[in-house]
């Protein structure tokens, strides 16, 4: 060990400082953690040793300011610097900032960082080194033939700054809004394009490399099921790869890292075709999000090699054999059935069933802000087969219990359960395929909102109780009625002091209700909030809003108005956009952006904008008035 660590300030918040935090305990380094104001309690700073505030709430003043960072490191006399992934991680100058200051930088060289920091200079270095590659389309000269194409930021990932072009009368539009997008989020405006592979897979192998010439492919994984061309569910290794391919793979892999005189973990990410043919796209010069499914079937602690590779030690010449099969599913604070919409708010209850791994940033209590990245945990499976561990996986999801927000939770378990998925042959075009089906249909509420009327009863222990549904009557005495709503859909739901055929309460409390319906017995927990009642169950989990009996005249709003669907900034209003102005149904009229997603807000209606109340720049909060479109006669 030539570079000993005693102490590590991860530069980075949220489930990855959470994790490496617990890598770091577990070798005996003191740990010290950064935050903004509105981290201020968060889980990663209440899980270090020593913490030091960067004040400010925006990531731009806070987390991606490497002179408060390193500054903070000196302060709490931290000797190394780990940057997690987002944030400074593929920042070539705070690496040299780091070790400039004479603290240990837990990444790769400054120098590799920038040779594959642009996509378009890592893509020549790569077809230099002889890594397969999709030619590049110049926009100014692109054709019908050249359709469809896709548009990337140059300077970063995470689906900043990407649109698919299946036009040429949109080509322009689409170049401005991601050069816009792509200049906002990385302060580089530069944007390619290359074709669209449809029905393509995003596959990625894993690299590990020290300072002695050792470099480890570690096996691939599958990162298809994607959301605004952001990862959804990953696995690893890779399904139904041949050998010759998945060897191809790794070749490159260990090319492109040893073309820039890697070390530490980094991943080389491709496009595979229907066909089977790979491309390089990029390569991450950073630990993953999706790294604990390698680490479940290599049996390894990736954060643990690259403190280890940063204090000078040698890898063995060979990685260990995997094992079995891993599954990771990103749980997001967001609805998918509205456009992926990020949800804020208080997270009241986060438990998830044991067998499964939970990487998160959160615990019971916490706020959910508009600031950041609006995934709440990493949940991970692992087992002898793929089949059990996509099946684990979902059970566990359906089982956990989650309260406070919309989650896309029952997204993941349908789509885990999904047979294109089960067969082990997804692609990038799952969720532009199926979403509908995947979101639609909610699942019947009426024995939960009978579950959270009982509960809310909450009656003496023993008393007899006995419930009716729909039009079902007891004339030997009144029942009590209770309106909830949820998903959309309103159910009422009475119950009376007198045992009923087909329902029967065997217990009723505060928190848990027993029912036996048609002769089966279920239990239904229950948690009420200040305005929701949360009950889950194994016939699934729903949030119920009770129906107030007379309306409140202030949720009323006029016609045609636009509110924000939730706090954010607004970052565009359209060209020429006015009091007065002409629009059409569906056209884009502002843009807000709020935990590290862009969203359109359309014209509900053709007519005139008659109200204009928003600014580009302007914070706005969840239902703030934003404009009013008087639809035509």
């Amino acid at each position: 060990m030539t570079n000993p660590i005693s102490s590590l300030l991860v530069a980075n918040r949220g489930e990855i400082a959470v994790r490496i935090f617990r890598t770091a305990r577990a070798l005996g380094l003191a740990t010290v953690a950064v935050h903004s104001d509105p981290d201020a309690d968060a889980l990663h700073v209440r899980t270090a040793d020593a913490a030091v505030r960067l004040p400010g709430a925006a990531p731009a003043d806070t987390y991606l300011r490497a002179d408060l960072v390193i500054g903070a490191a000196l302060a709490a006399g931290a000797d190394a610097v780990h940057p997690g992934y987002g944030f400074l991680s593929e920042n070539a100058d705070f690496a040299r900032q780091v070790i400039a200051a004479g603290l240990t930088w837990i990444g790769p060289p400054p120098g590799a960082i920038e040779a594959m920091a642009s996509k378009t200079r890592a893509k020549d270095l790569m077809r230099a080194a002889g890594v397969p590659l999709l030619d590049p389309v110049d926009p100014a000269t692109a054709t019908p033939a050249d359709l469809p194409l896709l548009l990337k930021a140059a300077a970063g990932g995470g689906g900043r700054g990407m649109r698919v072009v299946r036009d040429l009368d949109a080509l322009k539009e689409a170049l401005e809004a991601a050069t816009a997008e792509a200049a906002s989020a990385f302060g580089d405006g530069e944007v390619f394009a290359e074709p669209y592979v449809e029905r393509g897979r995003h596959v990625e192998v894993q690299v590990l490399a020290d300072a002695h010439g050792t470099v480890w492919a570690l096996g691939t994984r599958d990162c298809s099921l994607q959301r605004r061309h952001q990862k959804v569910i990953e696995e690893a290794p890779a399904p139904g790869l041949p050998a010759p391919l998945r060897t191809t793979l790794h070749e490159a892999a260990v090319a492109a890292a040893r073309a820039v005189a890697y070390r530490g973990a980094g991943t080389v990410e491709f496009l595979v075709t229907a066909d089977g043919r790979p491309y390089f796209l990029e390569m991450n010069t950073r630990l993953q999000v999706e790294h604990p499914v390698t680490e479940a079937v290599f049996g390894l602690d990736l954060v643990a090699l690259q403190l280890r590779i940063a204090e000078g030690a040698a890898l063995p010449p060979t990685p260990p054999e995997p094992s079995g099969h891993a599954v990771e599913a990103r749980l997001y604070a967001e609805d998918p059935a509205l456009d992926w919409r990020p949800q804020t708010g208080t997270l009241h209850t986060l438990d998830l069933p044991d067998g499964v791994r939970v990487d998160t940033g959160f615990s019971a209590g916490d706020p959910v802000g508009i600031h950041y990245d609006p995934m709440l945990a990493k949940v991970v499976a692992h087992a002898p087969t793929r089949a059990e561990a996509v099946r684990v996986l979902a059970r566990a999801l359906a089982g956990a219990r989650i309260h406070g927000l919309t989650t896309n939770r029952d997204l993941l378990v349908r789509s885990l359960r999904h047979p294109e998925f089960t067969a082990g042959a997804p692609d990038t075009g799952f969720y532009e395929r199926h979403l509908p089906a995947l979101t639609g249909d909610a699942p019947d509420a009426t024995l939960a909102a009978l579950a959270a009327a009982l509960a809310g009863a909450a009656p003496a222990e023993g008393a007899p109780l006995a419930a009716r549904l729909g039009g079902w009557r007891n004339l030997r005495s009144q029942p009590q009625t209770r309106r909830y709503t949820a998903a959309g859909t309103e159910y009422e739901v009475q119950y009376g002091p007198v045992d009923h055929p087909g329902v029967r309460v065997l217990a009723a409390t505060s928190a848990l209700v027993t029912l036996e319906v048609d002769g089966v017995r279920r239990v239904f927990h229950v948690k009420h909030t200040a305005d929701t009642v949360y009950v889950d169950s194994p016939l699934g989990a729903h949030a119920l809003v009770p129906v107030p009996r007379f309306p409140d005249p202030q949720d009323r709003t006029a016609p045609g108005s636009l509110l924000a669907p939730m706090p954010g900034t607004v970052v565009r209003v359209a060209e020429g956009l006015a009091p007065g102005t002409a629009v059409t149904a569906g056209q884009p009229l502002l843009w807000l952006e709020a935990m590290k997603m862009e969203h359109r807000i359309l014209a509900p209606a053709s007519g005139t904008l008659t109200a204009l109340h928003a600014a580009t720049g302007q914070q706005v909060e969840f239902g703030a008035l934003l404009a009013v479109v008087q639809e035509e006669a």
